[in-house]
């Protein structure tokens, strides 16, 4: 028999659950590239990823014989770009351990690279059917408000007692429908701010609910100082050509096409922090021209403006000293090369505007 809690929850999502184009697939490979893809990003910014992605590599072998360049292209945007270099390293471990079948048990969907507790958990039920709690943000929040966890999210006991209240309520045979009902519940009706508890079928249930309290759940860990970087790029220029390297595989972006620069020091100004940088970098002097533009992003832990300068090289060759690759691109290969978002836009301007007129315009700072 099913606790209230289970029963009003499960009838909810057999007349509520949201149609997404993994749901009913019938490749748990699909579960698990969603799964992936879902990690920190929105639903309706991953539909569209996910849907290209399973057109291009509709299995686990067409990902597994695939270049990471194109694997990367088609995760552009995402954003967490280790997500990608997992998935694609787990498939060729599939293919070479598992003849190129998903496993179905936790224990050894955690073995895989980019697959932790809940992953493993949400792949082993929703497409295979096992009866194994998940706990993503949806569901922590979900949990915490029914049962008014006093503990931070996130910290150990927090951790602990809402992986026991969702393994506590979960119906045996039905892990598949009570995970993702948990996870649309927290989606649609139990939002993190203006929750609509007067639509919500476990309202009665809810002890955050009843005491009035559930904006205050869950409780959150102590924020952190968020760090603000300043950086310099270099868009150096040689003929009708632009230097861009790609990083080293392992780290922030790892694998994707820049253009080379850095952070800058205490005490430094902007040109003498991109001499620097691109001397300890490409080993190469370089003629610092006009601004490209200033350009600001948000990482997870930190946050970022960068200054972007056209440049010319004077007369060396550029030496790998951190970069895995580089190359001299035309503008209108560059498309072709994954980046990061500030590099992106670095690149659709340079489309926009051309090397030709900069070139014209240039004034050489030093």
């Amino acid at each position: 028999m099913h606790s209230p809690f289970t029963e009003k929850l499960l009838r909810w999502y057999t007349l509520n659950a949201r149609e997404l184009p993994w749901r009913g697939h019938p490749d748990p490979y699909a579960v698990w590239v969603s799964e992936i893809m879902l990690q920190q990003t929105r639903i309706e910014t991953v539909i569209p990823y996910f849907q290209n992605w399973i057109r291009e590599l509709p299995t686990i072998s067409r990902l597994a014989m695939a270049k990471q360049q194109d694997v990367l292209n088609l995760w552009e945007g995402l954003g967490y770009y280790s997500r990608a270099r997992n998935l694609h390293r787990a498939a060729k471990i599939v293919v070479e351990k598992h003849d190129g079948q998903l496993p179905g048990e936790v224990k050894s969907l955690m073995k895989l690279p980019g697959i932790g507790r809940y992953t493993a958990a949400a792949v082993a039920s929703i497409a295979f059917g096992r009866d194994e709690p998940a706990l993503d943000g949806n569901i922590r929040r979900v949990l915490s408000r029914a049962f008014n966890v006093e503990d931070p999210s996130g910290s150990n006991q927090g951790e602990k007692k809402l992986w026991e209240i969702a393994a506590n309520n979960l119906p045996l045979g039905k892990a598949s429908e009570y995970n993702q009902s948990l996870m649309d519940l927290g989606a649609t009706i139990c939002t993190p701010k203006n929750p609509t508890c007067s639509n919500c079928p476990i309202a009665k249930e809810c002890l955050a609910n009843n005491l009035g309290i559930q904006e205050e759940r869950p409780v959150p860990k102590p924020k952190k100082v968020i760090p603000h970087h300043v950086v310099t790029a270099a868009v150096i220029q040689r003929a009708d050509k632009v230097l861009i390297a790609q990083r080293p595989q392992k780290g922030l972006l790892g694998g994707l096409w820049e253009f080379p620069g850095g952070k800058q020091k205490p005490n430094e100004d902007l040109i003498s922090c991109l001499h620097r940088e691109i001397s300890e970098e490409l080993g190469v002097d370089i003629r610092v021209g006009e601004s490209l533009g200033t350009y600001n992003h948000a990482y997870t832990h930190f946050r970022v403006t960068l200054h972007a300068y056209l440049c010319t090289m004077n007369g060396e060759q550029p030496e790998l000293k951190e970069h895995d690759s580089i190359y001299l691109a035309d503008i209108e290969e560059l498309d072709g090369f994954p980046m990061g978002k500030i590099d992106r836009q670095i690149a659709n301007q340079l489309k926009i505007t051309g090397l030709a007129e900069h070139h014209q315009q240039q004034g050489f700072i030093s």
